[in-house]
């Protein structure tokens, strides 16, 4: 079978191609994709080529399929996995396999595999791919209900803020015991919190069960503030018990004061930092309060990247610095259960839709493009197009003019009719 799919050769280079996929072996299974939601992650990848964690081989000799934020169809299920897997099944995919790769030639432990970095016929910007036997074994192939392709898509994300909240951690005097989780009650801040994960992370903080009773969400951009404002209101976090408070910080003379004296003068027991910014981190080092834990949530692409920190506090005020990078298997399983409940709804992440065709030079540009989630139809050709775009490109294109309708009607916000409208009339690829 042919399949057609973005593949990475090394720095900057990526190349969407049509080769043959060989038969699937007895463990294998072969999956129809339908969408991928494109990831900064990626972008890191083609940043950094063969230096890149998750890159196991040389990458001019043995390309991979790039992305790992997808979700589609199975179409044939290897004898080993026919008793587990079925055909015509809807899938998404968790990629932190934690699966590791042989040891190298120096006797370190091997790379962690993962679809979209590690694999030359499985990732989410493809037509068509095989899911290789360490996936089923790690549990990470899971089953997706749901009748929309987008918010399987928007699982893997979705996971990663899960992790990110269930990773937290704090402590209690006189034990070494680590209560997991953000301070249920507590006061929790969001910095630079209003891009496409930190919408999720909003969404999150006042569906979950565990949720602060003040949430604080600070971004320098009043466009994307007032988006926020609009998509997760303060009144929607007020029936959830949550007083929720939107600050732009761009011109603020003493960003810690203000923010300070938004929680009575105090400071906070969590804090996430969703851009690598070094001022940033600095400033929510200084927001910790006693037995506070900053997550540091967004990935540098530069290795050296670092920023200053208070010792002090860290060795007499129980304060605690994590990082993750992805979420868990389990993660996903609750984002999965969390959005077929209604609790969720991601779908604001959403602001570019394109075709497989757009993926090499969105990837590439995904740190200078405005918005939020890029998300792309596998199976189509369709030039990257802003949804708040439809209207004026269906001036000229009745395509775009039905999509500008099908989103009206909900808000501006893609949905599943304008889905099944661009799997049925959008140009295949």
């Amino acid at each position: 079978m042919k399949t057609k799919a973005v593949r990475i050769y090394g720095v900057r280079d990526l190349r969407l191609e049509e080769f043959d996929l060989p038969e699937i072996r007895d463990h294998e299974i072969l999956a129809r994709v339908e969408s991928d939601s494109i990831c900064m992650s990626s972008h890191k990848l083609a940043m950094q080529g063969e230096k890149h964690k998750r890159v196991r081989q040389d990458l001019t000799k043995h390309p991979v399929i790039i992305g790992h934020e997808f979700c589609g169809t199975i179409m044939q299920v290897g004898s080993q996995w026919a008793h587990t897997f079925k055909a015509g099944t809807r899938f998404a995919i968790q990629p932190a396999l934690n699966y590791p790769g042989p040891p190298g030639p120096d006797g370190r432990p091997g790379t962690l595999w993962a679809p979209g970095y590690s694999y030359p016929y499985t990732g989410g910007d493809a037509t068509f791919i095989i899911i290789p036997s360490e996936v089923m074994e790690m549990g990470c192939l899971l089953e997706y209900p749901g009748d929309t392709f987008y918010l399987g898509s928007l699982a893997e994300p979705v996971s990663c803020i899960v992790g990110a909240f269930h990773a937290q951690y704090h402590t209690q005097g006189g034990s070494y015991v680590h209560r997991m989780g953000i301070v249920e009650g507590g006061a929790l801040v969001l910095l630079a919190g209003v891009g496409p994960m930190g919408l999720g992370a909003i969404d999150y903080a006042i569906h979950n069960p565990r949720r602060p009773s003040r949430l604080v969400v600070t971004d320098i951009d009043e466009t994307r503030l007032c988006r926020a404002r609009q998509l997760v209101s303060p009144a929607e976090g007020a029936r959830q018990g949550v007083e929720l408070i939107y600050v732009n910080t761009k011109d603020l003379a003493d960003p810690l004061s203000k923010l300070t004296a938004l929680n009575q003068g105090r400071r906070y027991d969590d804090v996430f930092v969703f851009a690598p910014v070094k001022s940033l981190l600095e400033l929510g080092d200084a927001l910790l309060g006693p037995d506070g834990c900053l997550n540091f949530f967004a990935g540098p692409t530069d290795p050296s990247f670092s920023a200053r920190c208070n010792f002090y506090n860290i060795h007499y005020e129980a304060h605690h610095l994590v990082g993750t990078s992805g979420g868990n298997t389990e993660d996903m399983k609750e984002a999965l259960a969390m959005m077929a409940k209604g609790e969720l709804n991601p779908v604001f992440m959403v602001t570019h839709v394109g075709g497989l065709n757009a993926v090499p030079e969105t990837t590439l540009n995904l740190d200078t493009l405005p918005g939020g989630k890029k998300l792309i139809y596998t199976h189509k050709n369709m030039e990257l197009t802003a949804i708040t775009d439809f209207a004026e490109k269906g001036k000229t294109d009745p395509f775009y003019a039905r999509l500008a309708q099908l989103c009206g009607d909900h808000q501006g916000l893609w949905n599943k009719e304008a889905e099944a409208y661009v799997l049925e009339q959008a140009p295949e690829i």
